[in-house]
Parts: C-alpha cells; structure tokens; sequence
C-alpha cells in the first residue's frame, strides 16, 4: 500500500514539475517578467528607499480634507447669510443643456429651479411668498459655483415645504403622476434645523382607536421616525389599560434613530391593534421616567427631549403628572397629536402642549399626517433660532435615491456616495421671540472628491485611507459596499449605518473605533483578514493604522499600511524629456481615478487627459494647474523603465513562431504609480475576456481605493511567483481564460517595495491543453505507469491555493471550489493542515428572503434544501459557508430558480453572515493521504507545482464517499457604541413664546384663565 503510494507520488511529483516548468516558461517569456525586474535593478543605486512615516501622512492627510470641506462649507455660509428680498422678478425662458460635470444631466447653469411636493398647495400665499423672497439665492448660487467648480448640487429646502435647488433641473413624477420628495425629511434639514434629541413616542391604542384611526395613528409614527436623524434617540410605547413596548426587548430605554432600528421599529407597527381603554397617566410616567434614567447615563443626545403623544382624546389634563417630572424647568416638551375629526378633546392636549412649551396638531385625514408632523420641527428649533446660531451640520453618507429618480439620472457606476453640509436660515427681521426658522441651505459634497486627496501612491498595495462620522458610521471606507448588481445598481438597505467596527472587525474591544469617534490622534496596530476577488479569497496581514479628526467637522480619518513591502516607498529620477516622451507612448495609461493634477477645479482645464495636464504642467504653460509634482516625478520614472518592454512585447508578436495558436491573448503590467502598459496578441474582438483591464472590470484596474486584483495577489507571494487564476466573472461562460501574474521586486529583502507587478490573460484550453500534456508523462522502461489521468479509476486536478478548480476532465466543474465536488477530501486536507480554513464576517451582506416566509427558519429551511440538494460536503460548517457563499451571489447560484418554482416573490434584506475562506498551508510541498468510508479506503495524492500558487491533486475513484451525511436581533438592537455627540446643543431658550403651541381652534376662555397664571408661575420660578 504505502509502496504503491510512494510510486505514485513520484509520478505526480513528475508531472507537477514538467507542468511547472512549461507554464512558468510561457509565462515569464510572454510577460517579460525578468526584463522587467532587470531593468528596475538597473538604477538601483541611484534610487532611495524611504519608511513612510504614517503619523504625518494622516495629519497631511487631515489639513487637505479640511480645506476641502471648509471650502464647500463656504458656500453654505454665502448662502445661509444672503440677504432675501420679494423684489426680484421670477420667470423667464429656461434652458436646459447636458453637463458633464452633473452626469450628463441637462441643467441650466444661470438658474434654480423650485420643486413642490404633490401633495402641497402650490398656490398656498406662503409658498408662493417663499418663492419669490428666495429667488435672490440664485445670483448666490451662481456665483459660489463660479468660485468653485467642484461643486454640485445646491439647494435651500423651505420650512413650508418647496425645494430650491441649482443648477435648474427638469423633475419628473413616478408613474403615478406624483413627485413626493419632501426635503424637510432628508437628514440633512432636519439636522440642521434642530438640536439632538431624546424622543419617546406614544400610541395610544385603546379600543376607540380602531379602524381608520389606528391606521393615521400607525402613519403618523412612521412620518415621525422620518424626522429623526442619527444623532436623535428613540422609543415607541403602545398603551392602553397595560404598556406594551412595540420593541418588548427595548423595555426601559432609547436607541439611536439610524435607518435599521427606524425600519426594524416599522414592522413592529402593523401588528398593533385596538382594544381596552387608554390610561394615558401611566403611559406618560413610563415615558418621563425612560428620558429620565436614559438622559442619566450619559448615552443619549444628552439634549433636547421630547414625547409625542397619539391618542384620539384626553379626559383630563394630568397636570399632576408634569407637575412631579417636568415642572418647573419643563425639559420635556409635549407634542400631542389629535386623531380624528371630533374636537372633545382638544382642549385637554393642547393645554398639555402649551403647558410643556409643544405643539399641538390634529390630524382627520391621511393627507393631514406629514404637514402636522412637521410642525414640531419649527417648535424644536426656536431655541436655535433665537440664538441665531448657524450651526454648520455634516451628514452621513448617503444616496438619496428618491432624489435620483425624480431627476432621472442614470449613472451606469450607479448612485454615488455622498455627504451634505448644511446651515439653518432665519429670518432677519426684528420678530417677535417665538423666532422664525425660513429653511436650510445645503450642498452635496461627493465622497469621490475625497479620494481623489488620497496619495494613494504613498499607502503601498494594500494600504487605504478611510474616515467615519462621531457616530463611528463609515464615510468611506474600501470595504463599505453601499450598492448591490441586480440589474442594475441599486442602494443596499441600511448601509449609511455602517459602523467601522463592521468592516474593522478585528477590533473586537473597539479601540481603533473608539478613539477615532473620540477625535483623538494615535495609532494602532493589528492582525486582519481582508477579503479580494468578490470575497472569495482571503489575505492575511498586518495592518499598523494612523488616525486623527478632521478640524471644523465631526469626522475622523485614518490611514492604513500593511507591514512588510507596505511600509516602504521608493523614489527614482529621469529627465522631464524622456519621461514625457515614454509617457505618451499609446501603449501607456494612467490610473483613472488618481489625481496626478486637478483638473476639475477650473473650467478651462476640465476637457484634460492627465497626461496631457501632466505635459503642460510639466513644461510650466499652465501655471494654475494644481499637480502632484512627487508622484508625476515617480510616473514619469516608471515610464522610462517600462519603456522596454513595449519593445520586447512588439518582438513577440512580430515572431510568426510565436504562439501560433494564440494561446496568449494579452500581456500586461502595472506600476506603484498607477501606469499601466498593454500588448494585444490577438484582435481586440478575438478576446475571449473582453472586460479585462476595462471600466466594467472594477477589481482588475486600478481604482480610487484599491490596486488591481492580479497585482495584489502577486505582492502577496514569493518573489518569483506566478499566481494563476481564473476570474470569476468568466468561469461559468463559454469565454474562459486564465490569468497569470507576478511581482517585482527592487531589492532582495522584506523592507522593499514591490514596484511593478506584470501577467498575462491566456486561454483556459490552452492552459489545461499543457496540463494534460504533462500528465502524459511516464518514467517507466515499458513506458506503461501504474497511472495515468486518462484512466476512468483516478481523478486529476489541478485548484488554486484558496481552493478553486482551473483543471479537471468534467468541465463544469471548472472553477467551482474543491470542496463541492471532493468533499471528502477537501475536509481530509483541512484535518491534515494542508489547507486552512479562516472564519471572516459580512455585517453588509444582502440575503434573499421568499415572499410569504412566516419567520427566519422557513429561510433557512429553503437555503439548507437548495444547499444539500447541489453540493456533498460531509462536513455542515461547509454547508453553512456554502449557505453564506450562495447568498452573496459566490458561487453563481441563480436562487430564482427556486422562486419559480414556489412561485413566490423574492426581496433582498439585509443580514450578518460569518463564512469560511480557504488558504494552502505553504510549507507543505506534497503529501498523500487516505479516507475511509463505507469499508473502502480512498487515496489520493497532493504536490504543489513549482514556482506557482497551484497544486496537483490526484484522487482514487475506486470509492464513493460522496454519501457521508453531515454532522449536524435584539442583542444588537440594544448594542450602544460610543459616540461623539454633537458640540451644539439648543434644547430650550428662556425668551421661547410658549403660547405659540397649537394649531386648533383657539383656547377656550375656561382653559386660557387656568393655563396664563400656571406659565406666568413657572416662568417665574
């Protein structure tokens, strides 16, 4: 047995190395990986090697990102100071042309156009007075666009409801004719126009509120949560003769007003019902009692405070009540919320709003509900209003789509990313001091001019910059996936409260985390795991991590470098002459989203290649272009040492003896510097991967964010290696290829920079077509060997070092993870240590849920039997990682198959996933092993090919083992991560006009006599 083993390890060791040397042969020729590295070695006395120093790379970093966010807050404080006047003319013709700069939009650059919600009166005196007071924001807005071409959109959002927004745009309905975009809901207005706040809701939902009472009752929470921001904290109570909390697991305390918990809050709402009667002075005591004890921990907004009220009727007024939690200082203000047509009431809840300095609102209708939830905004920002502070507020990111669709724009990227600025504005007159809050003024600010102030250069292979919010949210981050392909790109469910310990995992205590949203400035360092290739290959590093605040906002922003070649950056030197010369070669391109000069900040320079700005920067003819002369310095190096191999690839393909059957399809390298350079061996329309090196292949170009996926992976290996794989975006098509890549490195050791890395795209058949040639091979004197791949008892493979299938006799199994089609023996390898299995986490992931599911274990129940029905793994962690595997789209599983068949609707929804990822064990060369099942031993053989990330494995077919049976949210809603709160807080002002409360009919006579001398007594105190 072990004889027969050790021979066939010998002929596999054989084959290996017949297979690994002609592969590593085509693939250093082709790529011209030696003449590459030659050519780097050649100046290499002259070149300095340099540590980057992370500290002051992150506080460079901190001062450029501050004076871009300052300058666009500019433009708000223009705005917000303006002086607004009715004596300006509206009307006029109003033209629309494409812009570039507005995604081929069609605006009008001289104008703003105004937007009114369907569903307001758009003749209503005061809109129309709104109108015509702030068209002088027009000149504003034209003038801040002028002093700053990178902005985009500017807008002033009315507290009566009309959206002012530049450049003039058309805005178009659903398909119902409507245009519901309210812009008092938006995050940013409602941040602006109040402080923080700690809200209870209550619902009263005794039996007089069924019918259409409780469905106004139900919309009128839910418009509410629209108003509440990530800096508000919230709860909802359900009352009738009993509290019932609407979140039972939430009993006796607040949580942040993030999308998820908002959302999570709204399911909860349709299974209220009506029935008993309402005690109303016990749901009130639960309610001051929460924002009491809440307010005492130091966890909430630690600012304004407020319960809303919404009930059908009071029978008395509880004064009691407010006398023992709220008098005399009167922290808690009061809204209650009347539903329905019958007045009895009123009386009751509007002395309770004017009493506790609310408002009081009765809704009769559906249509009532969003106007008379608003009101409360204008009663929670009297306090700022009579301060008259400006405060400067800055969002989260987020994609407001509504926002998108209304104006029809059509990025094929898809929505982008952003970030708002926005100022309170009020009225300058002398009014009385209820104060007057006329609107917000704001400007969007794309995440993508951030990166572009990234010196992505100076951060190595793997490095990245990102920033969060004093929430601890990610501004941006490599790893925040906000969208989802389906179609088309689409906003993923809650992904602007995606927290940095989300994606930062690793940081179980929080302490990279908690320093950032403590705006302090240190460093920090750990082991992390990070996710290449759509998640399906994992890289292990060490990460040291630079962080600290961004002065004027409420940001952080930190810096990470991998240990190792990530530390280390080079510099070289050639004449200005012979570096533009090679740079302008057309074999050459630039990173195209790097920014080697700016130019976007002028209107002239905006129709610019970076390689003809570089050109005229360069030879001084555009002294007002803004460049990176370090990093051009380096580009223009990188051209000249590069230059070769434009040469030697062009001798190649001039060769007719070369590649005949044009198995190399296209030769390719890349540089730190974000230069790339390309050589087609065959017709463009002859390739059999047409997005390689392409727009549409976001993982194998250079990005904003992240080096290409061929170029991290060879950084990653022994110098010398090729690593071979096949994209998964081909595996499963009739156009399959493989990629070969491999690093090059300056010096001979672990402090130098990688500074190149170069590969080829060749055809999958061909490539096995070499496989299976060297398998071929026999030793033996008769020429007979004791196996053979063609013989129908072995199975031969060839897999990657994560697992993935490039060769084997069935063909669809080709590129399909190893473990799927030899269980067995994958979980053999596992046991044995040749293979590792690393357990990452996706707090972003999207799972698909069947309409009709009653709960989360008719989910997983469908996903086991879809699982278990396609692959045989004996092992049901496997199944679990191939559950996980299947929902994040990894293994091309298409679920709608299984919808068909049940006929039922599918929708995405956000959930966490842990799953497995696989890497090779790389001390282990070769190794045999044996399984056992069902009285049968099964052997199988495993040897790496040399100089590669591949291995051999050859697996005796003589058993079958493929029927070995498997062995067999409320924690994270109440999860309160720290947090920096706001600096501004305005929760009440002693001149607030407190008989401004209500919007029914006017106080009875009786209610005015007792309520006058109460305020007069409590003011007093």
């Amino acid at each position: 047995m072990y004889a027969r083993l050790y021979s066939i390890l010998h002929i596999v060791k054989l084959w290996a190395s017949a297979f690994g040397g002609e592969i590593k042969s085509i693939s250093a020729k082709y790529s011209g990986s030696q003449l590459l590295q030659k050519k780097y070695k050649e100046p290499e006395k002259s070149v300095r090697v340099e540590e980057i120093d992370g500290v002051k790379l992150v506080k460079n970093l901190a001062v450029k990102m501050e004076e871009m966010f300052q300058k666009k807050a500019e433009a708000t404080r223009v705005s917000s100071g303006m002086h607004l006047s009715n004596n300006v003319e509206l009307g006029g013709d109003f033209i629309l042309e494409p812009n570039d700069h507005f995604n081929n939009l069609s605006v009008n650059l001289s104008l703003s156009v105004v937007q009114v919600p369907t569903n307001m009166y758009n003749k209503d005196p005061d809109i129309v007075n709104g109108v015509y007071w702030s068209e002088a924001l027009n000149k504003v807005f034209v003038e801040n666009f002028e002093r700053d071409p990178t902005l985009i959109w500017q807008y002033f959002g009315s507290a009566k409801g009309f959206f002012r927004q530049y450049p003039g745009v058309k805005w178009h309905p659903d398909e119902h004719g409507v245009i519901g975009f309210d812009c008092r809901n938006r995050k940013w207005y409602i941040q602006a126009a109040t402080s923080p706040k700690d809200v209870v809701i209550l619902v009263d939902v005794s039996g007089s509120m069924k019918g259409l009472r409780l469905t106004i009752a139900r919309q009128t929470v839910s418009s509410i949560l629209d108003t509440l921001g990530d800096d508000d904290f919230f709860n909802i109570i359900a009352y009738n003769q009993e509290i019932h909390y609407v979140e039972p697991c939430l009993n006796g305390t607040l949580v942040r007003a993030d999308r998820t918990n908002k959302d999570h809050f709204r399911e909860h709402l349709d299974k209220l019902f009506a029935k008993g009667i309402g005690l109303l002075g016990e749901a009130l005591t639960e309610a001051f009692s929460i924002l009491n004890d809440f307010n005492q921990t130091g966890r909430g907004s630690v600012c304004s405070q407020a319960i809303m009220l919404v009930t059908d009727g009071a029978t008395e007024m509880y004064d009691d009540v407010f006398e023992k939690y709220n008098w005399p200082e009167r922290k808690v203000r009061i809204f209650p919320y009347l539903i329905g047509r019958e007045s009895a009431f009123a009386d009751n809840l509007k002395w309770m709003a004017c009493a506790n300095k609310g408002y009081f609102s009765q809704i009769s209708t559906l249509a009532d509900v969003q106007e008379n939830v608003m009101r409360y905004l204008h009663v929670m920002s009297r306090p700022k209003v009579i301060d008259h502070e400006h405060d400067t507020v800055w969002t989260e990111a987020y994609v407001d789509r509504s926002f998108l669709f209304l104006l029809q724009l059509n990025d094929k990227s898809g929505p982008s990313l952003t970030t708002t600025v926005a100022m309170p504005v009020f009225s300058t007159k002398n009014e009385t001091n209820q104060g007057i809050l006329l609107g917000v003024v704001g400007t969007d600010i794309p995440l993508q001019e951030l990166m572009k102030l990234i010196p992505k250069h100076m951060l190595g292979i793997h490095g990245y910059v990102f920033a969060i919010t004093n929430n601890g949210y990610i501004l941006t981050h490599p790893d925040l996936r906000p969208l989802y392909q389906e179609g088309q790109k689409r906003r993923k469910p809650n992904y602007s409260s995606v927290d940095l310990s989300e994606v930062e995992w690793e940081d179980k205590d929080y302490i990279l985390r908690n320093a950032m949203v403590n705006r302090r400035t240190g460093t920090f360092s750990m082991e992390v795991k990070r996710t290449v290739d759509r998640g399906r290959r994992v890289l292990k590093m060490h990460n040291d991590y630079y962080y600290t605040d961004i002065n004027g906002t409420p940001f952080s922003v930190g810096v990470a470098l991998s240990r190792g070649h990530g530390k280390y950056f080079f510099r070289g030197n050639v004449s200005m002459e012979a570096g533009l010369r090679d740079l302008e070669q057309p074999d050459v391109a630039l990173a195209d989203e790097w920014t080697y000069c700016n130019t976007e900040e002028k209107h002239e320079h905006r129709h610019l290649s970076q390689i003809q700005a570089i050109k005229l920067y360069m030879m001084g003819r555009r002294p007002h272009l803004k460049c990176d002369r370090e990093l051009i310095q380096e580009v223009l190096f990188d051209a000249v040492v590069t230059a070769p191999l434009k040469s030697y690839w062009n001798s190649l393909a001039l060769n007719k003896s070369e590649n005949s059957d044009k198995g190399v399809e296209i030769v390719f390298l890349g540089t730190r510097t974000g230069l790339s350079r390309t050589k087609l061996f065959v017709p463009t329309d002859q390739l059999s991967n047409q997005d390689f090196l392409t727009a549409e292949d976001k993982e194998g170009v250079f990005n904003a964010d992240h080096f290409p996926l061929w170029y991290k992976r060879a950084a990653e290996q022994v110098p010398g290696t090729f690593v071979y794989s096949i994209p998964f975006s081909t595996a499963l098509e009739n156009k399959s290829v493989v990629l070969a890549s491999t690093a090059i490195q300056l010096l001979d050791d672990r402090k130098s920079p990688i500074v190149a890395a170069v590969g080829l795209q060749m055809k999958l058949e061909y490539f096995q077509r070499k496989f299976w040639t060297a398998c071929r091979q026999c030793t033996a004197l008769d020429g007979k060997c004791i196996i053979s791949c063609d013989s129908e008892d072995i199975n031969c493979y060839l897999i990657d070092n994560n697992g993935f299938i490039l060769v084997t006799e069935e063909q669809s199994q080709t590129g399909l993870f190893f473990g799927e089609v030899e269980g067995a023996v994958m979980n053999k390898l596992l046991q044995m240590g040749c293979f590792k299995r690393i357990t990452l986490y996706d707090y972003q992931a999207l799972c698909r849920e069947y309409a009709g599911s009653s709960d989360s274990f008719s989910l997983l129940l469908i996903q086991i039997t879809l699982t278990t029905n396609m692959f045989a793994f004996s092992v049901w962690i496997f199944l679990s990682f191939l559950l996980e595997f299947n929902l994040y789209s990894w293994w091309n599983v298409d679920f709608s198959v299984k919808a068909q068949r049940s006929r039922s609707k599918t929708m995405m929804v956000p959930c966490d996933t842990e799953y497995p990822a696989f890497v090779s064990e790389r001390t282990i060369k070769e190794t045999t092993g044996n399984i056992e099942c069902d009285g049968c031993l099964r052997s199988f053989v495993i040897q790496q090919i040399p100089s590669t990330n591949l291995f051999m494995v050859v697996v005796d077919n003589k058993c079958d083992c493929s029927s070995i049976p498997p062995s067999l949210k409320c924690d994270r809603l109440k999860l309160q991560k720290d947090r920096k709160k706001p600096e501004s807080c305005h929760p009440f002002h002693p001149e607030e006009n407190a008989m401004e409360c209500g919007s029914a009919s006017r106080l009875s006579s009786r209610l005015a006599a007792i309520l006058l001398p109460l305020l007069a007594a409590t003011i007093s105190r």
